[in-house]
């Protein structure tokens, strides 16, 4: 399984809503709310590095007062 974290930056005043979105999909294991830099980070989950890639530009791409976003694709040891 690959996993990957998403550190999201929302359109000022979509937090919640982005955060809702995110907190709906099935991929999405975590999703929590950040002070800093960035607004959010999300932990998504998929069986393969296709479907990651997949889920990150078929569906984070479209969600609507997502501003930017920083992957951090893990490995294992």
């Amino acid at each position: 399984m690959g996993t990957a974290f998403i550190l999201i930056k929302t359109v000022p005043g979509m937090e919640r809503d982005v955060y809702l979105t995110l907190s709906d999909l099935e991929c999405v294991l975590e999703v929590h709310v950040l002070y800093g830099e960035h607004d959010l980070i999300a932990r998504i989950g998929a069986k393969d590095s296709s479907e990651l890639a997949t889920i990150l530009l078929s569906t984070f791409r479209t969600i609507k007062g997502i501003r930017d976003t920083e992957t951090l694709i893990t490995v294992d040891y």
